[in-house]
């Protein structure tokens, strides 16, 4: 028998009217009425086992499908749980909204279970938080919470509802689903932009992860082209010029931004992965001028003062930024040598890491299990990656072929993220090969559900690099101080039969040589299967970078 109409179904109609097809979630009463409304609505529910793998599911799917991601959390502690999820969907831009439940409204101040006002928490690392009025109103908030959501600059949205607000009875609403208006950028700052490249001989092309998440691959693609400009990705930027393209130089990253005299920086910050802002001034050269295109306006650096900036749809900027550059003179020819020289560095740190990638050592040098994948990897292949010495490897060996197919925490760092970010790509990508990369250390935050993939029957490759420590902590602490603590993990730590105990499978590699025999085991096997390799502990990433 079918419930009577409800506040619950209104909310979860306006969430499908936003592309919402499934509701990650960790089961709590408070919010009873949104499942009850997602049966109604035909939205699958994908229930997990820890709250922070409900958010980051939901943020994974808007970063693979460029849809809302959609996470309901019960009261309290289960919304607290996914406080680190949020503030990753925040620094990533990805337009998740969080719906919570919260003690009832007819209790409020009187000590119900689970009291607390969630919205505070939540207002820092979210463009809006807020307690929807009531169930007359709730199709309306919902409504405003996916419009504020998918809106540039995206990023995440919690809203909360009182518990008796949710079971009353409500009207349905008429949703009407618009779409953000394209922002129109600047045309005399492109001019300016255009001038600088006309004026250049070293340029770099950086292109983020926003270039992908505003549908701005494929003329981004065809700019760097035209104007034949040396190109390093940045997160989700990553694919959009594939594997073995020509002007694909991360490889020779640290020349590129050492020599380079203009950097345009596309869709992503000027953080700690992109040295602050700051390229150039090497072997007594000046700084490189650089330049800022973002999204919108709120995304422009203000710790430092580029030579040119733009904001707006970044298809839009990329169309205009070519139509300036034809107007100022730009030939492709000025950048010739440079992008040779380049090309050159790739070519020869490529060939420098070959005997590294086949490695025969014992123990296992973790690159050989980057060149045993290399191997096997589809084109269509979602790599994610989820821990730090291990992982970092891969943002170096794992090149993807298509835009669309690279995940990791992003600048927040945040670890954990993997198996939330797994559920969501076998959903997203059901054809596809799905691998999770995990440090042993990030193992331990998120491998209970393992037992949602199985549940679910969601078969994923996990891949962890077992070193037995906190890698990106041990060795520095050693360097700073002679000594260590706090950085020890068991050593060969049966992680594997943590996944075969919960109804997967795997086996734990300490030969090289059964790397890629144990790869296509784990390929085959239909399941959620983990490989998991005893790396080499005193192997450290020869990393230029700490985040500080």
């Amino acid at each position: 028998m079918e419930s009577p109409k409800h506040a619950g179904d209104v909310a979860v109609a306006v969430s499908k009217a936003y592309g919402i097809e499934t509701m990650f979630t960790l089961s709590g009463g408070h919010v009873f009425p949104l499942y009850d409304g997602a049966v109604h609505e035909d939205v699958s529910i994908l229930d997990v086992r820890h709250e922070q793998s409900a958010v980051f599911a939901a943020e994974a799917t808007a970063r693979l499908t460029r849809k809302p991601g959609l996470a309901v959390l019960t009261a309290g502690p289960g919304i607290t749980n996914g406080v680190s999820g949020v503030a990753t969907a925040h620094f990533n831009g990805s337009p998740v909204v969080v719906m919570g439940g919260r003690a009832p409204r007819s209790r409020w101040g009187s000590g119900a279970l689970q009291e607390m006002d969630h919205p505070p928490l939540f207002t820092p690392i979210t463009k809006l938080a807020f307690t929807g009025s009531g169930a007359d109103s709730v199709g309306q908030d919902v409504e405003m919470a996916f419009r504020t959501a998918i809106a540039p600059h995206r990023g995440p949205v919690f809203l909360d509802f009182y518990m008796d607000d949710l079971f009353a009875p409500a009207a349905p609403h008429a949703t009407e689903t618009l779409t953000p208006s394209p922002l129109e950028p600047d045309a005399d700052a492109l001019a300016s932009i255009a001038r600088l490249l006309a004026e250049a001989e070293r340029p770099v092309l950086v292109l983020g992860s926003d270039v992908w998440m505003d549908r701005a691959e494929e003329v981004a693609r065809s700019f760097a082209e035209e104007y034949r400009l040396p190109v390093i990705p940045n997160g989700q930027g990553r694919g959009i010029l594939p594997a073995g393209h020509e002007l694909l130089v991360n490889r020779a990253r640290s020349l590129a931004f050492s020599q380079a005299d203009l950097v345009i920086v596309a869709g992503t910050p000027l953080d700690f992965r992109l040295g602050y802002g700051w390229f150039g001034g090497k072997d007594g050269a000046p700084l490189a001028k650089v330049v800022h295109l973002v999204d919108a306006p709120s995304q422009l650096a203000t710790h430092m003062q580029p030579a040119g900036s733009a904001a707006g749809d970044l298809s839009l900027l990329f169309w205009g930024l070519g139509t300036a550059c034809t107007e100022a003179g730009v030939s492709p020819v000025r950048y010739a040598p440079w992008l040779a020289k380049l090309a050159d560095a790739s070519a020869a740190a490529i060939a420098g890491d070959a005997g590294l990638l086949a490695a025969e050592a014992d123990p296992i040098h973790p690159m050989r299990i980057y060149g045993e994948l290399g191997r096997i990897l589809a084109d269509d292949a979602v790599v994610i990656g989820d821990g730090g010495d291990f992982v970092s490897y891969a943002g170096k060996y794992v090149e993807p072929r298509q835009p669309g197919n690279w995940l990791d925490p992003g600048p927040y760092g945040c670890l954990g993220t993997g198996l939330g970010y797994a559920i969501a790509a076998r959903l997203a990508r059901p054809s596809s090969q799905v691998v999770l990369l995990l440090g042993d250390g990030a193992a331990g935050f998120s491998l209970m559900d393992v037992d949602t993939l199985v549940r679910h029957r969601l078969p994923v490759v996990m891949i962890c690099g077992n070193n037995g420590m906190w890698g990106l902590e041990k060795h520095p602490m050693q360097m700073l101080y002679g000594y260590d603590v706090a950085a020890d993990l068991q050593p060969q730590c049966r992680y594997d039969q943590v996944v075969t105990a919960l109804g997967g499978g795997g086996e734990l590699v300490t030969d090289p040589t059964e790397i890629g025999p144990a790869l296509r085991r784990a390929f085959d096997s239909g399941v959620p299967y983990m490989v998991n390799i005893a790396t080499d502990p005193s192997v450290a990433y020869p990393r230029t970078t700490t985040g500080v």
